[in-house]
Parts: structure tokens; sequence; C-alpha cells
């Protein structure tokens, strides 16, 4: 798969798997870029990285000619969302999204007029995206996070609003949303597996793309079987600590 190629793959809802960087370390991060995965994913919202990050991050993913370099905004924000396009982000995954109205001020925001509102300034995507305004609408992506009790209420209108690529469930905030007492209480199971089950089927129906975030490859596996198109694994934080600790109990004697 071609960067290239990737906001037309996920439109056409084919199965892409990438993996998500919390970091602010070029040099990891273009590591990760040659594993093979379809795309990097920058955490703004929660992870360690700034704007200079998520241009030098941006670079690394694209010195590797083949993940797509997506961005996580801070928030559902023209100024967030143009500042990640125009540094070269092939998709911006929107936070918090709880209504169509929210899911509509995203798409906006990441179109040009007379589509959107887009301001023009491409100062690094014009060197692989676009420039041509039509271009860059047709070339890079939005999808909205279905996280909330009020995004899951409203999932159904959400895909349904023209231009969102797709929407991306956050199981941390779903489950706490279905009445968890934390991210990881299997008391709500039940309700939880429902929710992702309605998010599938409403993004399914509209014809649009559904992600989620999973916390391993068997776990993304089991979710693209379920009717999910898109996944990603866990973070370069997270791996990088287990790792060293797996590493450590190791020369300790097991």
């Amino acid at each position: 798969m071609s960067a290239t190629d990737f906001a037309a793959r996920l439109r056409n809802r084919e199965r892409i798997v990438g993996y998500w960087s919390v970091i602010d370390s070029p040099v990891s991060t273009e590591w990760l870029a040659h594993v093979g995965w379809d795309y990097i994913a920058l955490d703004l919202q929660h992870g360690l990285i700034g704007y200079d990050g998520m241009l030098r991050g941006l670079q690394a993913i694209d010195s590797a000619a083949g993940p797509a370099g997506v961005v996580r905004v801070e928030a559902n924000d023209p100024t967030y969302i143009g500042k990640a396009l125009d540094a070269g982000a092939r998709m911006v995954i929107v936070p918090l999204v709880d209504s169509a109205e929210d899911a509509t001020r995203a798409v906006s925001a990441t179109r040009y007029p007379p589509i959107g509102v887009r301001s023009y300034g491409p100062m690094r995507s014009q060197l692989r995206v676009g420039p041509v305004p039509a271009d860059a609408n047709r070339d890079t992506a939005v999808v909205a996070m279905i996280e909330t009790s009020d995004g899951l209420a409203n999932v159904e209108a959400i895909c349904g609003v023209a231009g969102l690529d797709g929407v991306y469930v956050g199981p941390s905030d779903l489950r706490l949303a279905v009445g968890g007492s934390s991210t990881t209480d299997v008391s709500v199971d039940d309700a939880f597996e429902a929710a992702l089950v309605r998010i599938q089927k409403a993004a399914a129906d509209a014809g649009i793309a559904a992600g989620i975030h999973t916390a391993a490859g068997d776990a993304a596996a089991r979710r693209l079987a379920q009717g999910y198109t898109f996944a990603t694994v866990s973070s370069d934080l997270v791996h990088l600590k287990t790792a060293s600790a797996q590493h450590l109990t190791m020369a300790l004697g097991g």
C-alpha cells in the first residue's frame, strides 16, 4: 500500500492496520514506519507530542515511503485540523464527536471551499498532497471518534454526515461511557460489546469505514473479523515499557 492510496482504501472499506505513537521521537517513529504498518498515527490529544513533534514525526513517516501519516488532533477545531493537514497528515482523527453537528464541523474543517472552511496554506503538505484543493480534498480523510454516551446515542446520525470518511472507537472512554468504573471494568463487557456492534453496523449501513483502537495484534485481528475495516495497535510507549520489563524479568532469572 502506498500512502497516496490511503484515503481511497479507507473509503473503499478495505482492511487497514496501523500503529499508535505518543512519543516525540522521530527516530523511533521512522523505525516503526519501516515495519510494514499501513499507517502510523501520531497522538496530539493525549500523546507527548506538540506541533514540532508532529511535523518531525510526519517527515519521519514519509521518509519510509510506505505508511500514511495520521494525526489525532487535540480537539474538533479548524486550527488544529488545518495545522495537521498543512503539515502533511493523510488523515485526521477527531476526538469527542457527540453529534451530527460535531461531525459536520469536523468535515468542514478538512475541506477547502466551497465544500468546507479549510484555509489555504499547505506549507508542507503540497509536496505530497495536492496542492490543487480538489486533489487535497480527495486524498485526505477525516474520521470521527465515537467514545461518549452522546456519540454512541447519535452514532447513526454521525455516520450519515456527508463527507465523513469513517468513525473510530476510543475503547477506554467508550467503556466508561457505557457505565464502567474504569477502562478495564469487565462488568460492562456486554454493554461494551453491544456498543461496538452498533457502531460497526451504523458505519456499514452508511458505507463508511469503521475503525477501533486495540491493545494488541490479536485484538485487532478479532475486531477486523467482526467487521471493523481498520484497526490501530497499542502504542510505542506501552510497548517500550512492556519489552523492557520482559527483558528485566528474564535477566533476573525469570
